[in-house]
């Protein structure tokens, strides 16, 4: 004890000379009162410590080589499928064509919504280059002045070009740009029953489900009535059965299911927190009745994956929608008569989608690291000792001197 007196002066702990104590009843419920709330404290400590947060980063997305997947479910109880088509562009403006990991169901809905037969596949961007050639043995059907036939005299059957079905007249006259109504009075089309169930089908609706693969760029897919075609860097579409009917066809639709990348979420449903940024469109429902309309969708698609703490990894892509609809015909918006409406367009429902070069990791991990705990701990024991102590002090001053002056 006696040696090294030059260390005094470091030392942290000083004693004090008088070290009798006087317990108070204001001590005692100062104390009381320190323990349940150092209790209360070291609870909410322990749950900040072991709850489990998913933060979230930023990185740039190498996956860029690889397909999206688009799955869709989408009813429109207004158009029988005869008449609906879809199509798939990217930025680059072509229509991609062999991109289906399999095939669209189309399933026909009655007057009130019901589905009614079986599913049908439906092809997406159906066109065949070849459709024109003969597909019989010793038949050569007419294609009606859609497509120059006169070099078919001295050529064999099989060179020779045909229109040997109702969908390769169809075809002819979308290439020609001639209206095709519904197939009256052509032979092919009304051997095949194309005219008869065309015109049952006239009040019926469509239900599409399927899924599609395309390319990390940017572009659209569309339903609009009647057969698409290319031509002149200018998509367009058959519209002369539609118009036919003033009456009849509108594109009113519900979104019963729409995301972006794998569709298997029953795995990681229970562990996604916020499930809306995967599937914001799910359920919404549309019901403007104006036959000339075109609604719009402006998807910004982020790629993302989400890591769990029991070491499972999801992947998914999450996406933002801007929501717009227009009359085709333009003007003033009845609802903000400073808005002018363009002009022009097709009428169906367009879902424009932007991928973004950037990847989202959200990773789950606890709030607070064992050390952060313990150094959070620690500070609110010794806070709150810090301040039973000052208001022991000051309760027990405050009395000594009310006594003192009552002895006076």
């Amino acid at each position: 004890m006696g040696k090294g007196p030059s260390l005094f002066k470091f030392d942290a702990f000083g004693k004090t000379i008088d070290d009798s104590k006087i317990k108070t009843t204001s001590g005692g419920v100062l104390t009381i009162v320190c323990l349940i709330s150092t209790f209360l404290l070291l609870i909410n400590e322990y749950k900040d410590y072991t709850k489990i947060v998913t933060r979230p980063e930023l990185v740039v997305d190498r996956d860029y080589d690889k397909k999206l997947d688009i799955n869709l479910d989408v009813s429109f109880p207004h158009i029988p499928c005869d008449l609906l088509s879809m199509d798939i562009m990217d930025l680059t403006g072509d229509v991609q064509i062999g991109l289906l990991e399999s095939g669209f169901t189309k399933i026909r809905l009655d007057s009130n919504g019901n589905e009614v037969g079986s599913g049908e596949t439906f092809d997406v961007n159906e066109e065949n280059e070849d459709i024109l050639k003969n597909q019989g043995e010793n038949y050569c059907g007419s294609c009606y002045g859609a497509v120059d036939q006169s070099g078919n005299e001295g050529k064999e059957l099989k060179d020779q070009i045909c229109c040997n079905s109702c969908n390769a007249v169809r075809q002819a006259y979308a290439k020609a740009a001639w209206k095709f109504y519904d197939g009256k009075d052509i032979d092919q089309c009304e051997k095949e029953g194309y005219v008869a169930r065309i015109n049952e089908r006239l009040h019926e609706g469509c239900r599409v489900k399927g899924k599609a693969k395309i390319n990390r760029i940017s572009g659209n897919f569309h339903f609009a009535p009647g057969a698409s075609i290319s031509q002149r860097d200018t998509h367009v579409h058959d519209l002369s059965l539609y118009e036919k009917h003033a009456d009849l066809f509108d594109f009113q639709h519900k979104i019963n299911h729409f995301s972006f990348g794998l569709d298997d979420h029953h795995s990681a449903i229970t562990k996604l927190q916020d499930y809306h940024t995967t599937h914001p469109l799910d359920g919404t429902s549309i019901e403007i009745g104006d036959k000339w309309h075109l609604y719009s969708y402006f998807l910004k698609v982020v790629n993302t994956r989400f890591e769990f703490l029991d070491g499972q990894k999801f992947e998914t892509n999450e996406f933002s929608v801007t929501q717009h609809d227009r009359p085709i015909h333009g003007g003033r918006d009845d609802d903000h008569p400073n808005t002018l409406h363009a002009r022009g367009g097709l009428p169906g429902v367009f879902f424009n989608f932007d991928i973004s070069p950037l990847k989202i990791i959200n990773r789950e991990e606890y709030n607070k690291t064992l050390s952060a705990f313990i150094l959070s701990a620690c500070s609110a024991i010794a806070g709150l000792l810090t301040v039973g102590a000052i208001l022991d002090r000051t309760i027990w001053t405050a009395n000594k001197i009310l006594k003192e002056k009552k002895t006076t």
